[in-house]
């Protein structure tokens, strides 16, 4: 079963970010035997790294190990339903600073998978206090 690989850790590498860059690509080749998996979200937001380029982004996600090709399914899209419903309802009592749908459709995906690589590891267990989490630190 592979792991979900969130976009901001793909960002780190593809940036070749000072901070980041290194631990997120450690990280990714830690998993890669047990498979990697990004959601349609994340190949979506990844996009801009790559000037809209397919090919490029393609052959990034390739020489990473990274399948771009899961779909979506009815399951994944409950989970980002009852997520999304409870961050509402928590942004109604106390308004947090974001709007995170991408990181509920993001959760809701992993949710299938063996778990979620990622740098925002807060953010996610708020909204899926199930869901296996690791980050590059």
């Amino acid at each position: 079963m592979p792991w979900v690989v969130d976009t901001c850790l793909l960002i780190d590498i593809a940036d070749a970010d000072v901070r980041y860059g290194a631990a997120s690509s450690r990280l990714l080749a830690s998993r890669q035997a047990q498979g990697l998996v990004i959601s349609p979200v994340s190949y979506v937001e990844l996009a801009p790294a790559f000037h809209g380029m397919a090919a490029a982004q393609n052959h990034f996600l390739e020489h990473l190990g990274v399948d771009w090709m899961e779909g979506w399914t009815w399951p994944d899209t409950r989970h980002a339903f009852d997520a999304w419903t409870l961050h509402i309802k928590e942004r109604r009592r106390r308004q947090p600073d974001k709007r995170p749908i991408a990181d509920i459709l993001i959760g809701a995906f992993a949710l299938r998978f063996r778990g979620l690589l990622t740098r925002n590891v807060r953010d996610f267990q708020k909204l899926f206090p199930s869901l296996r989490i690791e980050n590059p630190e």
